[in-house]
């Protein structure tokens, strides 16, 4: 048995999150090598580096979008036989559509917003959205990462030009919720610190995420002891009803004191020292190099059992 595998670190891949992945990757490689061997793969298409070894390798990825995180790169792992942490293929491909992510959490218990999920070739007119979920409408993929493509609608007039410009493929309506942004890091099963994210410009969009100074961050957030503990045990019960293993992050939005309505799932978060998940994991006492060491020491057990058999 080889009780020193090398960690793969996998960045980039092919869709609208590459340079996010790219920045998420080169810092997880750094910190990671300071505890394991690593070994950083840019990937530019959809398939297995060569090189990937099963008996050598264990993958981490911060693959972000698409192919890389909706479940299509951990069945090729899976059928190479190739280690990795995270999510498994069911899981990263269930919590990637976020409508079945909530329905999902809600049979837990978990509180969800009103939403519409359809397919850009079939829109329905604004007409019909205002009537269901209100004037006041978010639009935004059904299936991406990074507040890629979403818009924030106040008026029937602003949502049928959104819905006029609509890339293909699937997309959710929802009705726009007006609260405090909460993240949460959950680490096997276990939620660490509740952060509050706060953009000046009043919503998170991909402009707030990734210009510097355009949000303010609280980890941990300004809350009391009973909210906090509210906000972690949904995060876990989310995490629980999604099959997520190892790790993922949580994000919800608090309407007044009490109401918290699950947003989505992110199974592979930002991973720069600046992201969310080790903003979270900072709260519970891990720095960024002890983050990334807990975030694989799950897959290592697993390589061990297999390289074992």
């Amino acid at each position: 048995m080889n009780p020193f595998p090398v960690i793969a670190v996998f960045a980039g891949g092919t869709s609208s999150e590459r340079d996010v992945s790219l920045g998420s990757g080169l810092a997880s490689a750094c910190a990671l090598a300071r505890s394991f061997p690593t070994q950083f793969f840019d990937i530019t298409s959809n398939t297995l580096p060569a090189g990937i070894d099963p008996k050598r390798h264990v993958v981490f990825s911060t693959l972000h979008g698409g192919f890389g995180e909706d479940g299509s790169m951990q069945r090729l792992l899976d059928l190479a036989g190739v280690v990795y942490a995270g999510c498994d293929a069911a899981s990263s491909a269930l919590t990637m559509d976020k409508t079945r992510t909530k329905q999902a959490a809600a049979n837990r218990g978990v509180r969800i917003g009103a939403g519409v999920v359809f397919e850009s070739k079939s829109a329905p007119t604004a007409d019909d959205l205002v009537a269901q979920l209100g004037e006041q409408i978010v639009l935004k993929p059904n299936d991406q990462g990074s507040s890629v493509g979403l818009t924030i609608n106040s008026s029937r007039q602003e949502l049928a030009a959104s819905l006029s410009g609509l890339t293909p493929g699937s997309w959710l309506a929802e009705r726009r919720l007006i609260g405090r942004e909460l993240s949460v890091g959950v680490l096997r099963g276990a939620a660490m610190g509740v952060v509050e994210i706060r953009p000046k410009s009043g919503v998170y969009d991909y402009a707030s995420k990734y210009t510097k100074g355009a949000t303010e961050y609280f980890a941990p957030a300004p809350l009391d002891a009973a909210t906090t503990l509210l906000v972690q045990r949904a995060s876990e019960s989310a995490f629980a009803a999604c099959g997520c293993r190892d790790y993922a992050r949580v994000d919800f939005i608090l309407v007044g004191s009490g109401e918290l309505y699950l947003l989505e799932i992110n199974t592979l978060p930002g991973m720069k020292e600046t992201s969310l998940l080790p903003m979270s994991a900072r709260c519970a006492g891990l720095d960024f190099t002890a983050l990334a060491r807990e975030l694989v020491l799950p897959a290592l057990g697993r390589f061990s059992e297999a390289v074992a058999r």
